[in-house]
């Protein structure tokens, strides 16, 4: 069984898994993006593999896509109706917005998602593989941005913190007892 914690908050589940994002059944995933949209590493290139060509293809004419913005596709293979392509910043040790930019790339998403009808979206942990965004910070941001844009988006009835690693769940979980 997938570890697991979830929270009502403001009337709305709001959970933390250990899982691949790939494979949760949410109306929305969010890929971590880059500006170009295309295939990378880590969480973003699953997404690529698992959704198929078609992907790559749907990403072209929404290029670029700004630090802090986010467009959507379609889900094509994958469970998830939609795939959010959020695009975080690279870590520059606090000095270039860093903050703001993955805050806004969270909110960004969210306001995608729901203009699409979404109504459950799971979000990765945005910046913190290549881009190298400290985990726990970056788990303050994404939780705080999240929860704040909640309140003007009725149409989001559950968030999942979806986390690929122990470390990163440990510290939502942690986030999340407080």
């Amino acid at each position: 069984m997938t570890p697991s914690v979830v929270r009502q908050i403001g009337g709305r589940a709001v959970s933390v898994v250990l899982a691949d994002i790939v494979a949760l059944d949410v109306d929305a995933i969010v890929n971590a993006a880059n500006e170009q949209l295309s295939a990378g590493g880590g969480v973003c290139g699953a997404i690529f593999a698992s959704a198929g060509p078609e992907l790559e293809s749907a990403c072209r004419p929404l290029r670029p896509c700004p630090t802090g913005e986010s467009r959507i596709t379609p889900g094509f293979g994958l469970k998830a109706r939609h795939v959010v392509h959020a695009v975080g910043p690279v870590w520059d040790g606090g000095t270039r917005n860093e903050v703001e930019l993955l805050s806004r790339a969270y909110r960004s998403a969210l306001q995608v998602a729901a203009s699409a009808g979404a109504a459950s979206i799971a979000f990765p942990s945005i910046s913190t593989g290549v881009y190298g965004f400290p985990k726990p910070l970056a788990c303050e941001t994404a939780v705080d941005a999240v929860l704040a844009a909640l309140d003007g988006l009725s149409s989001i009835k559950s968030v999942v913190f979806c986390c690929f690693d122990r470390e990163s769940f440990d510290i939502y979980v942690r986030r999340f007892a407080t």
